[in-house]
């Protein structure tokens, strides 16, 4: 099967369970204005996941900003340095279970059943073409080159119910806003204070920036952090050339186990959210006592130069440069001794904090962390998820101070940031399934609750015949 063919298919898989057809969400105005029922942030994998899982509720007004241009969406073609995804090549979650849509289906038609066949991993360029042709058959309103700059509600207090999102196309009003934002959604890359004020900007980077890795030809490079994207940058180093690569991890001995393959059956990406507060909680600090190692490929693409070498047990405790000038080595005192390098990657990951989010600003004094409504039990503690936000089971944002925002709850968080209420339905793959279906049902279910006496009144107002000849055949 071509992909032509595929296309078919698909169209004919919608048309069979299209049922009930009738698009029911009442049009909206304020001020004049039209209102888009939900609005989303982000066409990344999670935007186009849940603007299709709404269409399939025959929720249509619906529209995606992004501020990337078309085609570079997300992470796979910018600044993503791994090679293959990480996650199985059987997953499933934008085709919300229409089997035409799924990925193997695609990447059968578009590389042919051997090329899948033989296929490990998902190489993350094919990842990217697959979520292109994904939004071309799904067809979702999105508006690229739109940055949105503040989330707030369009009349204070909340009025009609309705959300402003100020971006740099203008001003959209929308009923729900989904932030769909990706890793960083919540936050932004994290670059220690230890390495961002000793170190000039141009000698350091964090593995959330694209990069031409040429850059670190013929340097030492010292990597922080041991996750998954650490050893991609490390390796994506050593391949344009580095002269050494060191990477350094807290950790006494590098994870060996991957607590996602444990995690990927439908009851724990369905129900996560449904447990209760100390359960998610312990499951999140699980993960992180144990995190993820590198894939075996990234391992194999450091290990097989004899430049590369990582260091256990081996935080940093200072950094400094070693005179003036811009070829003064940068000095690292570290668990494991003091190291000299050229260029620093910064590989700890996204940190959550809402303040640093200009879009979020306005949100951000009023929404509920965890620390508000949660004390750790003894020997569970992990200061680093305290601020992470405390969400609705309907990803929506909750009040610090119970009425003094109310509009809050009309904004989801379908982010990474998501992950200690949500588990996997933040915007990670293997959540992407259950979290799409999850947010787009709380969303149909709000909607509906919230225009229930129009939908009364409509229903008493309705007169259609179905009985139209009272006669004998």
């Amino acid at each position: 099967m071509n992909l032509p063919e595929l296309e078919t298919q698909v169209a004919r898989q919608l048309e069979l369970t299209a049922y009930p057809r009738p698009e029911w969400v009442r049009a909206r105005h304020h001020q004049g204005e039209p209102v888009v029922d939900v609005l989303i942030v982000g066409g990344g994998q999670a935007g186009l996941t849940l603007a299709f899982a709404l269409k399939r509720r025959a929720i249509t007004n619906t529209r995606i900003l992004e501020a990337a241009p078309a085609g570079s969406e997300g992470p796979w073609t910018t600044y993503a340095a791994m090679h293959t995804l990480r996650t199985p090549k059987t997953l499933t979650g934008p085709d919300q279970g229409v089997p035409a849509l799924t990925p193997e289906a695609w990447y059968r038609a578009a590389h042919g059943d051997a090329a899948w066949e033989a296929l490990t991993h998902i190489p993350k360029e094919h990842w990217q073409d697959y979520l292109g042709w994904f939004r071309a058959v799904t067809a979702p309103d999105v508006r690229n080159g739109v940055e949105v700059t503040a989330i707030e509600p369009a009349i204070e207090p909340a009025g009609d119910g309705v959300l402003a999102v100020r971006h740099t196309g203008g001003t959209t009003y929308a009923r729900r806003v989904v932030l769909a934002t990706g890793l960083a959604g919540n936050g932004q890359w994290g670059v220690p204070r230890l390495i961002s004020d000793h170190v000039p900007a141009e000698r350091y980077l964090h593995t959330g920036a694209p990069v031409d890795f040429s850059r670190f030809a013929g340097q030492r490079v010292g990597v922080l952090g041991g996750g998954a994207s650490a050893f991609d940058y490390a390796a994506s180093a050593l391949e344009h050339g580095a002269a050494s690569v060191d990477l350094f991890y807290r950790r006494h001995e590098v994870p060996r186990v991957n607590p996602f393959r444990w995690m990927e059956f439908y009851a724990f990406g369905a129900h996560f959210p449904d447990l209760p507060d100390e359960d998610k909680w312990k499951f999140t600090v699980q993960f992180q006592r144990i995190n993820q190692p590198p894939p075996q490929q990234t391992w194999y693409r450091c290990t097989t130069h004899d430049t590369f070498a990582w260091h256990t047990g081996a935080d940093w405790k200072g950094v400094r440069l070693d005179g003036p000038g811009p070829e003064a080595d940068i000095v690292v005192d570290s668990g494991a001794g003091q190291f000299r390098f050229d260029a620093l990657i910064s590989g700890i990951g996204p940190t959550v904090d809402l303040a640093t989010r200009p879009e979020l600003a306005a949100l951000a004094p009023h929404a509920a962390r965890w620390s508000d409504r949660f004390t750790p039990p003894a020997d569970w503690e992990d200061p680093a998820l305290l601020g992470y936000p405390y969400l609705d089971g309907d990803f929506g944002f909750t009040e610090a101070q119970p009425g003094a925002a109310p509009w809050l709850s009309r904004v989801h968080d379908f982010t990474y940031g998501a992950r200690l209420s949500m588990g996997l339905n933040g915007n990670m793959n293997s959540g992407l399934g259950a979290g799409g279906r999850r947010l787009a049902e709380a969303l149909s279910r709000s909607l509906f609750l919230e225009d229930r006496a129009q939908f009364f009144d409509a229903y008493q107002a309705f007169d259609v015949p179905e009985l139209v000849d009272l006669g004998r055949p």
